[in-house]
């Protein structure tokens, strides 16, 4: 089972694909990035196309995505809840079951402990894809604990 981990964001967003096994395997990892300076309508689009090609090229059975927990900067929170908007209809338009997560889960299921930082979760994500080195750029790896998640609570379901 290939499960697509997504961190949504206002430019850059992050995505992860993670085969279910008795040890989760890497397929691939990266990021999304709409053209800065171009209107937030256009962004948008640029977000849904760039998220059905994604869609098509990986088959994902099931997707897992980040939940905008809250934010400080309400601007930022209303521009990342837009994407996560284009990102959750791409995926229901793909008959994609969707899963989400807030960052505590996140954390909780990668490291066990609710306020770990980013370090600590990257680190857990090396260990769990028994990778060489920490993924990169921090988003895709952030996606990537994103679908470790799911895979971690389809277990205990």
């Amino acid at each position: 089972m290939k499960i697509l981990g997504i961190d949504p964001g206002s430019g850059i967003i992050g995505f992860g694909l993670v085969e279910k096994s008795s040890k989760p395997k890497m397929l691939d990892a990266g990021v999304i990035r709409t053209t800065i300076g171009d209107d937030p309508a256009s962004r948008l689009v640029e977000l849904y196309e760039s998220m059905k090609e994604l869609l098509a090229e990986f088959e994902p059975d099931e997707a897992a995505v980040e939940k905008l927990f809250f934010a400080q900067n309400v601007t930022t929170a209303m521009t990342v809840s837009q994407a996560r908007g284009v990102i959750l209809l791409a995926l229901a338009e793909a008959d994609i079951p969707i899963a989400e997560y807030t960052p505590l889960q996140i954390k909780m299921a990668m490291t066990g402990y609710g306020r770990a930082a980013k370090a600590q979760i990257q680190e857990m994500v090396r260990v769990q894809l028994n990778l060489k080195k920490k993924p990169s750029p921090d988003d895709a790896a952030d996606a990537l604990a994103v679908a470790l998640t799911h895979i971690a609570t389809l277990r205990v379901q």
